[in-house]
């Protein structure tokens, strides 16, 4: 247990000192508006926390309208939120929750235990099953307090529960049974900074200051944020002082850019990985069942070339699915771009002259680094074609096992190698086509582990087998290139560590205010 202690003492006391500090007192009203340029189109099922989905995109919207018992904060990655307090039992078997007090719904109604319990039993997202089938209750003893009693001791509970889902962020539990799943979508509730005013599918969310919000009042009024898929066109809004903040603007217009007075460019290495899944792999028919097929594809790809032309460099090839960052994170060997050995590869597996690999899988927000991708892979003889799909419908289909062919696969969500692997790499993880049973023995044994070394040990062999089976061609650690007008004087990117977008939202500020 000395890694679970190593890594939880601290919030406990941080939890106590913050508990110590009042959340009221005056605070100016908040004025103006904010309006971010999102690389994506917003999707109804971001703004319930119980359908998030194992990637960082729902947070853009969870940290606006809602709120979280624990959740990833400025200075501290497990920060006690609408818990004031928790605490773990010596036996790492019963986690408590001491609410705080005074903190309410936008509808007025206070945050109680019922509300967490409910939160947590109706969580359908990504890492539900691990997280679930670990719990033997969740009691609510009274309004202020939470008590969950594992059914074995599991030292990535928090990380589970607290950072890689969206399970402790709560929802009303009467205004949800009284609206129903569809309806909490369609007119959200929650107890964040801010209360949500009007969706516009495809073009923009809403949302206004909600001014009882207890960890601070927001300084800005209302938050707008518009949908603008086109990098150009963020540009050029950003630009016309149509918007504040534009996501996602890359190569030769992030140079564009850096050299317009009054904008700022602002790059963020966060935790987002990205990589090339061979989900055929496991089907002996298939060109991708030969390890040496997987290997060639990895050879024929030149990232430090991508990064520098798309990232301008700020992207790092960390060659692993688990970011750099991540607790038992392994450092695996690197590929060269060497494409003659990738088409030797490939005549040495029987296919001198390439072959048909049918279609490359990609989130139409990251074509920047599908477009490249797959201009490599078909010099090299794997001729695939560049297939976008729009991003919540995209990680549907890949979770629903409906694409075949090369997967770009990607994410940027909080949590460690643990819970990386358990949603793209073990058996049954949301994200998984097949398995290997070496890995999956490994990682029944680190999730039973209790000794730190030991555990570690059998996260790096994972990681290893991971490379030595070439199971997918890793890309790098993505740097998000984003820029700013001069009217902020916060965006809130890069504030929380490794979060790729702006947050906390109450801490976003406009200058003069």
């Amino acid at each position: 247990m000395r890694s679970v202690r190593g890594l939880f003492v601290p919030f406990l006391v941080l939890a106590l000192l913050m508990s110590a500090v009042s959340s009221s007192g005056a605070s100016e009203a908040p004025a103006g508006q904010m309006t971010w340029a999102v690389h994506i189109s917003l999707a109804p099922t971001w703004f319930d926390p119980a359908e998030t989905s194992g990637i960082i995109t729902p947070f853009m919207v969870l940290y606006a309208l809602h709120d979280a018992v624990l959740k990833p904060l400025p200075g501290q990655l497990m920060t006690p939120s609408l818990a004031e307090s928790w605490s773990m039992s010596p036996d790492g078997l019963v986690y408590e929750f001491v609410l705080r007090k005074g903190v309410k719904f936008h509808n007025g109604e206070p945050v109680t235990a019922e509300d967490v319990k409910f939160s947590f039993e109706r969580y359908r997202g990504a890492s539900a099953k691990p997280l679930k089938d670990s719990v033997a209750t969740i009691e609510s003893p009274d309004p202020g307090r939470v008590r969950i009693r594992l059914k074995r001791a599991w030292p990535d509970f928090m990380t589970f529960y607290a950072g890689a889902t969206g399970a402790s962020w709560i929802v009303p539990k009467k205004y949800v049974e009284k609206v129903g799943d569809e309806g909490f979508k369609k007119a959200p509730i929650g107890a964040g900074p801010y209360r949500f005013v009007s969706y516009s599918p495809g073009i923009e969310l809403v949302v206004e200051a909600f001014d009882q919000y207890w960890r601070k009042t927001p300084s800005v009024k209302r938050l707008v944020l518009k949908s603008i898929p086109d990098e150009a066109t963020r540009l050029a809004a950003l630009k016309r002082g149509e918007v504040d903040i534009a996501y996602g603007i890359r190569g030769a217009l992030a140079e564009e850019l850096r050299r317009t007075p009054g904008l700022t460019l602002k790059p963020n290495v966060g935790q987002a990985t990205f990589w090339v899944n061979f989900p055929d792999q496991w089907d002996a028919k298939s060109p991708w069942h030969d390890r040496r097929v997987r290997l060639a594809a990895n050879y024929a790809i030149d990232r430090q070339a991508i990064n520098q032309a798309d990232a301008l460099g700020h992207s790092k090839i960390t060659w692993s699915i688990v970011p750099s960052s991540f607790e038992f994170y392994w450092q695996p060997p690197g590929y060269s771009y060497d494409p003659v050995k990738a088409k030797q590869l490939l005549a040495e597996a029987g296919y001198p002259n390439g072959f048909d690999a049918g279609d490359y899988f990609c989130d139409a927000a990251i074509t920047y680094v599908g477009e490249p991708v797959v201009n490599y892979l078909n010099s090299a003889g794997i001729r695939v074609k560049l297939r976008p799909i729009e991003r919540a419908a995209f990680f549907r289909g890949w979770s629903e096992k409906k694409l075949k062919g090369l997967i770009q696969g990607g994410s940027g969500a909080f949590g460690n190698a643990a819970t990386r692997i358990e949603a793209f790499i073990a058996a049954g993880g949301s994200y998984v086509s097949g398995s290997y049973k070496d890995i999956d023995g490994l990682f029944l044994e680190q999730a039973n582990e209790l000794d730190a070394r030991r555990r570690e040990a059998a996260l790096h062999r994972i990681q290893q087998l991971i490379h030595e089976k070439a199971m997918i061609a890793p890309i790098w650690l993505n740097a998000g290139l984003n820029g700013s007008g001069p009217r902020v004087e916060e965006a809130g990117i890069g504030l929380i560590a490794g979060y790729a977008f702006s947050a906390p939202y109450e801490d976003v500020r406009l200058k003069g205010k």
